[in-house]
């Protein structure tokens, strides 16, 4: 057997989808992108990014996904594909903030720049760099629009959250307590969710960051409490599936909240089913991840980080069509124009 073979069978075992394979070119620089998925129209979004930024640079690029959200040991496996491939360097999005740690140490310790797309990983600095939204501000801003359309009502109200995982990735953390910040609700540990006493906080479940995840996880909180008036949701796939349990159960009246940008999400809040999201910008991610590969391979030096944060912020805005004061936002007109997917 091969060890392209043997390769291959390593990688169809650990049940990762290669999603892009550049044709093999002239140069040293070799980048991998390992994302959670390769269906969520973010990380097609992403590749897209990679592939005609490593294009543009004569970059060698293999981008790979582990099976699912939550996939752990396909991300390993990728990881240590891309090392026994001495790769320059690996973008990732890790599915475990905690979990791959050690396999990103191994990549950093055999010469290769690690740069954590989108989700820091825990503790940040294993990571060469991290090149993400700022989560905790972009839900930051969908709680202060919400608390701001309920008015006076926000002290009464009953709110469901849905999350991404039992794990909570640090993208999952940071979003959900922004929320909880900009709605005005004390924080208990802030890098934990859950340990809240504020009453309003009536459900938390989890939907694994797609359509039907939501609408069970929205399911089971209305069976706790049948007049939830708030949703928080990690994402716009999952606010489509929460929704459509509300509509279920004659719950249209039900403000719902997301983070992501993707058009879908933005013709959904033309449609009424999301009432304002935080867009994020998966492309220039993995763009400049890509742009700070080849600047590594030629001179050494590795990204640095917004002033005042521990990574370099790529933005977030809030899009909506009913803007309130002291939240800046952007119309849905002019979200469409940014978005993806």
């Amino acid at each position: 057997m091969t060890p392209k073979t043997v390769k291959t069978c390593l990688l169809a075992a650990a049940g990762l989808a290669a999603i892009s394979a550049a044709p093999a070119v002239a140069q040293d620089v070799s980048a991998c992108l390992i994302t959670k998925t390769d269906t969520n129209p973010f990380f097609v979004k992403m590749k897209e990014g990679a592939q005609a930024k490593s294009d543009e640079l004569g970059v060698k690029l293999t981008a790979l996904a582990g099976r699912e959200e939550g996939d752990l040991e396909g991300q390993i496996a990728a990881m240590e594909s891309c090392i026994a491939d001495g790769v320059t360097g690996i973008l990732l999005v890790p599915t475990d903030s905690v979990g791959i740690v050690d396999t990103v140490k191994m990549a950093r310790d055999n010469g290769i720049l690690v740069i954590s797309l989108d989700t820091p990983l825990d503790p940040i600095d294993t990571a060469d760099a991290t090149l993400a939204t700022d989560n905790f501000k972009a839900g930051e801003l969908i709680g202060a629009w919400a608390k701001a359309q309920l008015g006076d009502k926000a002290a009464d109200a009953k709110i469901a959250y849905m999350d991404l995982m039992p794990s909570q990735p640090t993208v999952d953390v940071l979003r959900d307590q922004g929320f909880m910040q900009g709605f005005g609700i004390d924080l208990g540990d802030p890098k934990k969710i859950g340990d809240e006493t504020d009453a309003r906080n009536v459900c938390h479940d989890v939907t694994n960051g797609n359509a039907e995840g939501g609408r069970k996880a929205m399911e089971n909180c209305l069976q706790k409490d049948p007049e939830v008036n708030v949703v928080y949701t990690i994402n716009e796939p999952s606010a489509a599936g929460a929704y459509e349990a509300l509509k279920a159960a004659g719950r249209t009246d039900v403000l719902v909240v997301s983070v992501d940008g993707g058009c879908p999400g933005v013709r959904d809040i033309q449609a009424g089913v999301i009432g304002a999201t935080s867009q994020q910008y998966p492309l220039l991610m993995a763009s400049m991840g890509i742009e700070a590969i080849k600047k590594f391979a030629d001179t050494g030096e590795k990204p640095g980080v917004t002033e005042g944060l521990d990574f370099f912020d790529t933005g977030a805005v809030l899009v909506t069509d009913k803007p309130v004061d002291g939240v800046p936002s952007i119309t849905t007109a002019e979200g469409l124009e940014k978005c993806w997917g």
